[in-house]
């Protein structure tokens, strides 16, 4: 066998614990979400963590999106998906810190950067 597949291997073995943890990581955080809006909805700061988790939550969907694409598409990662990952990321961030005007402002300007690779990437797409 040759090198290259043996490490091809043990990155299918890897990605596919991967999604296991994942997915029960998926299932904790379905669970949490339920807890607060049923639990705490009567707390003021309520709004805020539940923007939070909703985001972590479309992390954990497109982060398993990326692994079931890599299988599909014959052991290869589309860059767009990395893309989707880093502007969600980057949305998650200006909602969970946001006390600095010019830290927001580059997180905002990173965000438009990665959507328009995105849009670059899909032009490029539609082109083969």
């Amino acid at each position: 066998m040759k090198f290259a597949n043996i490490l091809q291997w043990i990155l299918n073995a890897a990605l596919i614990v991967l999604s296991v943890i994942l997915v029960i990581l998926l299932g904790k955080q379905t669970f949490e979400l339920g807890e607060i809006i049923v639990l705490k909805a009567s707390d003021t700061t309520i709004a805020y963590v539940l923007a939070e988790r909703i985001v972590v939550y479309f992390l954990y969907f497109e982060f398993l999106a990326l692994i079931v694409k890599y299988f599909n598409a014959g052991f290869h990662f589309p860059l767009r998906y990395f893309l989707y990952i880093g502007i969600t990321a980057m949305i998650r961030l200006i909602i969970v810190d946001h006390s600095s005007a010019i830290g927001t402002l580059a997180i905002a300007a990173a965000i438009l950067l990665m959507v328009a690779a995105l849009f670059l990437t899909n032009i490029a797409e539609k082109r083969k």
